[in-house]
């Protein structure tokens, strides 16, 4: 069992940034992938970026140059670092984290950004 506690959303404004930070209630290093997803009202979930055990990274098209994922292993996190961010990016981001083939969740955290 895996659980995701994931912090640091909130409101900002076109052109800021948030860091949103998940902790892990397992070491990360044991975990295959893991990864930051959002899902927009009325949208389906989509992939925002991932992070691979042996520190390969992957983004949609739609973040590529604005956000950073990034794993900190001494501290069994894995941040997503938004810079940039426009009011497309408005969503519920979620942490997710797949063991042993198993996808884990976490509760999701709000992300608004508007003037």
């Amino acid at each position: 069992q895996v659980q995701l506690v994931e912090s640091g959303g909130g409101l900002v404004q076109p052109g800021g940034s948030l860091r949103l930070s998940c902790a892990a209630s397992v070491t990360i290093s044991s975990i295959n992938a893991m990864g930051w997803y959002r899902q927009a009202p009325g949208k389906q979930r989509e992939l925002v970026a991932l992070s691979s055990s042996v520190g390969n990274t992957a983004y949609s098209d739609s973040v590529k140059g604005r956000f950073t994922i990034s794993r900190d292993n001494a501290k069994n996190t894995v941040s997503l670092q938004m810079n940039n961010l426009k009011p497309e990016d408005t969503a519920v981001y979620f942490c997710n984290a797949v063991r042993y083939g198993y996808p884990y969740w976490g509760q999701g955290t709000q992300v608004t950004v508007s003037s």
